[in-house]
Formats: structure tokens, C-alpha cells, sequence
């Protein structure tokens, strides 16, 4: 293990020094407050970065815009349009935290990691910072003492988040490490999965991706969180697949398709809907999964009810026996809170970048296209986990950087393909990506598995938290519960 460390932190001195520090932000939860304002290091940092960040995007610095790019400035432009008609006192305080968290993260990655250069350099240094963290969660899983925590909040004139309490699962107590919930320090461990097995694999050795790989799968355990193993089973799900598959030429087609029969089938043939099926299976009890049921179900009432500002920072209604206020779903809560015109921003912004991403034909090039899977898989797993859990301040911040660290990928020219390529085995569309203006297409290559090409066109220069789910005790004005 302690090569496996060595080797994962050699590429810290090769990254931008601000992928390092807001790294360092991430996982050093230091509060204090200036005046009225709640500061944490991340946003001190973010602060500092995202106008120039802006100014030198849109000044087309980190390559020409991108769909995306105005659509997550339009998301938080609408939230905070939401914001003033439903909370005009509390509009500038909430947005200007949300807006640094989401787009400083995002604009943090967009700009830094440029190359698949950056990204390995990248993906190296979060597994060796996972990997530290193991001690640390091994000793809290047994004391229940997030030692960290403990230490920064008994230094004068700061603080850190709250020490959670939960119930302890298996016999063992819930870690939450260096963060707000035990389901983000597994959240943010899972992250590292996909990137450690298939981003490094090449890069590393077997035996060195095997041990690092497990040794993140025990971190996500030791959260014992259903929300944080979620995504972990789902990327391995989607290593087996490929690797059981690689020969067959359409097989992400055929497991869309099996996805899509198994709706069907549910719906059909269940006396339940297919989401609570869903959530049944992606919770560690019965209990916890009907109460998603009806989380999902009565916020689903509440956009209906309020479907273009939502309800902003007010309660939502629901039955008088569902006492918390707590809402498991990240793309719920922004329904919720910010109407329909918000959630649809924000969507319009992520999935079609996954799309037009995992559409691009990389097999000329196999480190583009070894990325490309990793970072994908990635993603496959954390969309399908915010629908059962909610993100906020560091981890919310963070899930956005590892998304603008992938949006390279868009315009990535493959290296062209050696002699001797084997024949192609996957579909092979070159997609243009969702710049304002189409780029030159990616040369299309015929190849079964992406060739062993070293080289690698470098890219352009590179010139306390709320409760779960932020949403505040005070009820919304008019608001009664239902009884």
C-alpha cells in the first residue's frame, strides 16, 4: 500500500497549482464567519477564482463555448430569479454561495484539465488522497470519532461541520471522515472507483489498480450508506459488462435496451411503479425505501403545484407524519426548489453532454478512449445515485469539477491509429460536440480495441453546510400540511 500511495501522488507537482488547492479545499472542512457570511476554505477559494474563471471562458481562453457552459449560467440565473420572487431577503446571501460551489467547481475543471495529461495527473492524485483517508475512516468506524473534524473544531476562532450521529450499522459506527454525511465521504470515495481501475490501467500496474481499488470499495463500505455503495455496484456492474462484452459491437446498445425492457416489465407486470422498485433495491431497508417513495411522490405534488419558480427556500407540503424536511434526491430538490425552467437547465446542460461524450469514436486513440470509459462509467454511477441522495456544499462543489474535467473529452482529437488496428467493434459515430460552433469532426478509425498509441495531442494552454437537503425548518407562508 504504501507504494501504491508513492506512485498515485507523483503527478501532484505536474497539476495546475489550483486543481491542488481546491483539491486541498475539499477536504479540509474549516468554517468560520466573516460578519453574517458562513465561509468556509472552498468558498474563500472559489471566490477568489470564478470571475476571472468567467471573464476568461467567455474570452474563449479554455477552447470556444460550449452548450453547456451557458446552460449551467442560465441554471443559476434562473435559481436566482427563483430565489427573489419566493425568498427576495435571503436571495443574495443563498445564490452567492450556490452559484460559486456549482460553477466555481465546474469552471475550476473546465479550465484546468485540458488534456489527458491533466486528467491521468488528475485521477492520480484523488486516489492518493482517497487512500489516505482509510485510516482515518478505519479508526472512526470503530470509535465513531472523526478525528479531523474533532481537531478543527477545537481550534479558536473556526469550526468545522457537525459531527454527525447516527446509528451504527453491522456493528460498525457510520464515517462521514472529512465531510458534512457519511453519504458524501462515500460519495466522494466511489468517485475515485472507475478512475483508479479503467483510467489508470496502463499507467499503473494490475496488482497496484486491484489493491487501490479495494481499498477505495472499503472506504465507500465503511460510509454504510446504500446512496454511497449505489454507485460503486453500478461501475462495477459496468466493468464486468464491458469486459464480458467486448467483442459484441453494440453492446451498450443492448444493455440500454435491457434497461428499457426491464421499465416496461415492472410497470406492467408490478403492483408497484418502477422508481419504487428501484428504490427498494438501492436502500438497505424497506423502511427507508417506501419513505423515498413517498419523498419522490410528494415532491413531484409540490412542482406540480408551483411548476415555473418552485418554492424556493419555503417548506414543501407533504403529510403531517413526514416530520424532516429532508428530500433524498438532488434532481428533485432542484425541481422542487427552482421549477421546472431550473431542473430542465441544469439537465440540458449534463445529460446531453454525457451523450454527445460517450458518442465521440475514440478507438484510434486508446488513452482518450480508456478516459473516456472511466470517466463515463463515473457518471453513469453518480446520476443514478443523486436521485437517492442529496449534495451540498463540498461534495456538491466537487461533483461538478469532475464534470467540467471531462468536458475536454468533447474536442479531443484522437491520436491517428497504428498499423495493424484490428477490425472495429464499436459503433463508430464521430460526434462534433455541443460547441456554439461545430468543430472539425474527429477522424474516424476502424479499431476492435483502441490501439497501444503512446502519444497524445496535448490540448490547449491552460492559460457549514444546511441539513440534508438545504431546505431551512421554517414553513412556507400559506403552506398547511396535509392530514
Amino acid at each position: 500500500m504504501q507504494a501504491a500511495l508513492q506512485s498515485a501522488a507523483e503527478p501532484a507537482a505536474r497539476l495546475p497549482r489550483p486543481v491542488v488547492l481546491y483539491l486541498a479545499s475539499v477536504l479540509l472542512p474549516v468554517l468560520f464567519n466573516a460578519g453574517s457570511l458562513a465561509l468556509s476554505l472552498q468558498r474563500v477559494f472559489l471566490l477568489v477564482m470564478v470571475v476571472p474563471l468567467t471573464v476568461n471562458l467567455l474570452r474563449g481562453r479554455y477552447g470556444r463555448l460550449m452548450w453547456t457552459d451557458v446552460l449551467f449560467f442560465l441554471h443559476i440565473g434562473w435559481a436566482t430569479v427563483a430565489l427573489a420572487v419566493n425568498n427576495p431577503d435571503r436571495v443574495i446571501q443563498n445564490m452567492g454561495s450556490t452559484s460559486i460551489e456549482f460553477l466555481g467547481g465546474y469552471l475550476i475543471g473546465r479550465a484546468y484539465i485540458r488534456n489527458a495529461e491533466d486528467f491521468i495527473a488528475f485521477a492520480r492524485l484523488f486516489v492518493f488522497l482517497v487512500l489516505c483517508t482509510v485510516p482515518l475512516a478505519l479508526h472512526e468506524a470503530v470509535t465513531g470519532r472523526p478525528v479531523i473534524i474533532e481537531m478543527i473544531r477545537s481550534l479558536p476562532g473556526v469550526t468545522s461541520v457537525g459531527i454527525v450521529n447516527i446509528d451504527p450499522r453491522m456493528g460498525l459506527e457510520r464515517v462521514q471522515a472529512l465531510f458534512a454525511h457519511p453519504i458524501h465521504y462515500g460519495l466522494f470515495c466511489g468517485t475515485a472507483f472507475s478512475l483508479a481501475f479503467v483510467g489508470l490501467r496502463g499507467i499503473l500496474s494490475d496488482t497496484m489498480r486491484y489493491l487501490m481499488s479495494a481499498a477505495i470499495g472499503l472506504c465507500v463500505f465503511l460510509s454504510l450508506s446504500s446512496g454511497a455503495l449505489l454507485p460503486l455496484v453500478l461501475q462495477i456492474g459496468l466493468i464486468l459488462w464491458a469486459g464480458a462484452l467486448r467483442s459484441v459491437r453494440q453492446r451498450w446498445l443492448i444493455l440500454l435496451g435491457l434497461f428499457m425492457l426491464a421499465y416496461v416489465a415492472i410497470d406492467l407486470f408490478s403492483n408497484r411503479t418502477p422508481i419504487k422498485v428501484f428504490m427498494s433495491y438501492a436502500t438497505f431497508s424497506a423502511h427507508n425505501a417506501y419513505w423515498r417513495g413517498l419523498i419522490f411522490e410528494w415532491g413531484m405534488v409540490n412542482v406540480r403545484a408551483n411548476p415555473v419558480f418552485g418554492i424556493g427556500l419555503n417548506d414543501w407540503v407533504r403529510p403531517f407524519f413526514m416530520r424532516s424536511g429532508s428530500m433524498d434526491n438532488f434532481w428533485l430538490v432542484n425541481a422542487v426548489r427552482y421549477g421546472i425552467p431550473g431542473f430542465v437547465l441544469l439537465a440540458l446542460g449534463y445529460l446531453p453532454a454525457l451523450w454527445w461524450i460517450g458518442r465521440r469514436d475514440l478507438d484510434a486513440d486508446r488513452r482518450l478512449w480508456q478516459i473516456r470509459r472511466a470517466w463515463m462509467f463515473t457518471f453513469f454511477g453518480l446520476t443514478m445515485t443523486l436521485c437517492t441522495v442529496h449534495v451540498w456544499t463540498a461534495v456538491y462543489s466537487f461533483v461538478f469539477f469532475v464534470f467540467g474535467a471531462g468536458m475536454w473529452l468533447l474536442r479531443a482529437e484522437p491520436a491517428t491509429a497504428s498499423p495493424g488496428t484490428s477490425p472495429d467493434t464499436s459503433p463508430g459515430t464521430s460526434r462534433a460536440g455541443p460547441g456554439l460552433r461545430r468543430d472539425r469532426p474527429a477522424p474516424i478509425a476502424a479499431a476492435d480495441t483502441p490501439a497501444n498509441t503512446p502519444a497524445d495531442r496535448r490540448g490547449p494552454d491552460r492559460a457549514e453546510g444546511p441539513s440534508l437537503t438545504r431546505f431551512p425548518a421554517t414553513p412556507r407562508p400559506g403552506a398547511g400540511k396535509v392530514r
